[in-house]
């Protein structure tokens, strides 16, 4: 029994220095939307009622902490655009259409 305990150690580590991932993070299959929404939300501190304006003061924020210039990681850097990119990706229609009220080719309907 303890021969399978120790097999079943090493290959966890074997598992975690090959593929850098420990064993059931590769058997829990990749992350939902909801789950990818909730976690750059928490990167960036805003609620789900956040508006664009709210993200992008919160991304500002963020990166003037975290900016490589100021004692923060690059790293850090792009964890941030991630989230504030796919958070602006995933506003609902009606936030994001009430928000730009001019045609994004920057024609005016005048």
């Amino acid at each position: 029994m303890l021969k399978i305990a120790v097999l079943l150690i090493v290959i966890t580590l074997l598992c975690r220095w090959a593929m850098g991932k420990w064993p059931w993070e590769l058997l829990a299959g990749p992350p939902s939307r909801g789950q990818k929404l909730a976690e750059a939300r928490k990167a960036l501190g805003v609620d789900r009622s956040a508006s664009r304006e709210d993200i992008l003061s919160a991304h500002k924020k963020i990166i003037a902490k975290v900016h490589p210039d100021r004692g923060g990681s690059t790293a850090e850097v792009h964890e941030a655009n991630d989230a504030r990119d796919f958070l602006l990706a995933n506003l609902p229609p009606s936030v994001a259409d009430a928000k730009h009220d001019d045609p994004p080719d920057g024609s005016s309907s005048d």
